[in-house]
This record gives structure tokens, sequence and C-alpha cells, in this order.
């Protein structure tokens, strides 16, 4: 007999209790291969105070983390596995979403490869993406990635990297380039002598940019809907 498949129930770290969330913008953030939902809330002081912050931790146990999806130079990569996590992903969030005055992603590395995958599925739901020495990932060809849908909404996304990050390699570096410049209102930004992490720089960086294109966006929505008398 055959069993119904259990809805993914992740590992999430809050930055408020429940109690506190209602109304608040949501920033999901998205850790990178082999890491967990306790590497990015070190970023929770240098990010806007406004929004929620929800890491999830990744479905798949591996060594001493945990990841997303197989790395893509690696025999059992499939798109269809990327995509498979990323819709456990939305499936987790229309249970948090309705909270919220609006959703951003957040990624770093593989993270990125998670987060805008998210928001080419569903482009129209996603208020921004903050992508942190990360990649997009080619589509295949997938239905699940409706890049026409994204191309007409051209949502902003950040794109963040140091010029000594040796670990994405040059041909996911040139593909996201052409990705980001074909389907969204890009941010980019490369930081000289980083490597594969995140500087104080970037993350000035990352706050500015989520308080024009998040913050700054839901206060001009409020005032058109609540013209002065």
């Amino acid at each position: 007999m055959g069993m119904s498949q259990t809805p993914w129930n992740p590992v999430v770290l809050w930055s408020r209790p429940e109690a506190a969330r209602a109304g608040t913008p949501l920033l999901v953030m998205f850790h990178g291969y082999l890491s967990n939902e306790q590497d990015l809330m070190g970023l929770a002081p240098l990010l806007p105070q406004e929004f929620t912050l929800a890491s999830v931790r990744a479905p798949q146990p591996l060594g001493p983390g945990h990841t997303w999806f197989p790395l893509m130079h690696e025999p059992d990569f499939s798109v269809e596995k990327v995509t498979a996590s990323v819709g456990d992903v939305w499936a987790w969030l229309d249970t948090v979403k309705g909270n919220h005055s609006s959703v951003t992603l957040l990624g770093f590395s593989m993270g990125m490869a998670v987060a805008t995958s998210a928001l080419r599925h569903r482009p129209a739901e996603v208020a921004a993406v903050v992508g942190l020495s990360g990649f997009v990932i080619p589509s295949g060809g997938n239905p699940f990635f409706d890049d026409e849908a994204t191309k007409a909404l051209r949502p902003p996304v950040f794109w963040g990297r140091g010029d000594a990050d040796f670990v994405i390699t040059p041909d996911k570096v040139a593909f996201t380039h052409q990705w980001l410049d074909g389907h969204a209102s890009a941010t980019k930004a490369e930081y000289p002598g980083m490597q594969h992490n995140i500087n104080q720089e970037e993350m000035e960086d990352v706050r500015s940019f989520l308080r024009e294109h998040v913050l700054g966006r839901a206060q001009v929505l409020d005032g058109a809907a609540t013209p002065d008398s």
C-alpha cells in the first residue's frame, strides 16, 4: 500500500518569536554547501531590523552539514533534484508567508542557486533576492523555471562576489552574469581581494539594497494606498 509523501518540515532559526512576526517583511536565508541554519544568522546585526529573519537548514545531511542538492559536477546532479528541493522550499514558504508583508530571499554560495531558483518558479511572490558569492542554475529547459515571467517582471536581485573567489567556477560566473542581465534588475558588486566569503562592505551594500528595493518600495506602496486627506 502506497504512502503519501510527508511535507517537508525544515529546521528553521527565527530572529523573532512567532507572536512578534505578524506584518513584518520576511527575509529567508539559505546557507551554502555543507553548512547549516546557524551559519547566516550571524548576519542578523548587519541587516535592517525591520525584517523577520528565517534561516533554513537544507534537507539533505552530508558530511559535517547539509546540502540542498548534489554539486553540479557530481554524477548524481540533476536539474530535477534542484527543482525537488526548491519545490519543498515553496511548500514550506506557503505555510508561513501569509503572516508577512513581503518575502525576500537571501542565499550564500549554493544558497544563492536555491534563492534564484525559487524566484524563477514564482517570481511575482518574491520582493527581491540577495545572492552572496553564489550563482544561478541553468534550467536545462525544465518548466519549473518560469524565466519568461521573471523576465517580464525584472525583479531586483543583488549579486555580490569577491574577485579572489575561486570556488565558484568561471562558467557559473559567466552564466550568472548572462541570466541576470536578461531577467532581473540586477545590482552587481565585486569586492577586491575577497575570497569565498562575506565582508563588511558587502553587507553595507546589502543593507542599502534591501532598504531601497524592499522597505522603501513598501513605504511607497503604503503611501499610494493611503493618500493624505
